[in-house]
């Protein structure tokens, strides 16, 4: 089977998440999941200042685009180019082009696997990030996304926290 790339989409602007969860949709109705394997709507955690509070909310990162890691071919061009709410593939002419590794770092998506030493149950640390220091029990492990959970005990209740493989480590 070929390689999966990374693909930028466009779509009508205030579409994007409606356009990955149709895209989502029918990769299980048409049992794609080996083809397309992730659909993300890139968004960045911003502080906004309203009424003189400062609240956080996730803004869009660019707006009216999806990324979909995908193995290009006739059936999931087609599918993806036919889903409502997308206008195309970013690309000269009809030709999609991936994007290379480098225009997807800054983006904070890797595409490199990273191997792990602990599993769920175990309690590891996170040693970078926005949860440094934190430590917590696996919950579960999305080994597509390279990505941990764990309860964190936020305002006296457990809630669920995910961070990066590259970002913890077992403790000892």
């Amino acid at each position: 089977m070929a390689d999966a790339n990374w693909y930028v989409v466009h779509t009508y602007s205030g579409y994007e998440n409606n356009v990955k969860a149709n895209i989502e949709k029918t990769i299980i109705n048409r049992n794609l999941q080996e083809k397309i394997l992730e659909v993300k709507v890139p968004m960045e955690n911003v502080i906004e200042m309203k009424n003189g509070v400062r609240k956080a909310v996730e803004k869009k990162l660019f707006p009216g685009y999806v990324l979909i890691n995908m193995v290009m071919d006739d059936e999931t061009w087609y599918v993806v180019r036919n889903t409502r709410g997308v206008t195309g593939f970013v690309g000269p002419g009809s030709k999609p082009v991936p994007l290379s590794e480098t225009e997807m770092k800054p983006l904070g998506i890797r595409t490199e696997n990273i191997s792990v030493d602990f599993e769920e149950g175990d309690t590891i640390i996170a040693v970078a990030g926005a949860w440094k220091d934190t430590v917590g029990v696996v919950r579960r492990m999305d080994f597509s996304k390279q990505t941990v959970t764990i309860n964190v005990e936020m305002f006296g209740r457990e809630t669920p926290v995910e961070i990066s493989f590259a970002e913890v480590r077992k403790q000892n």
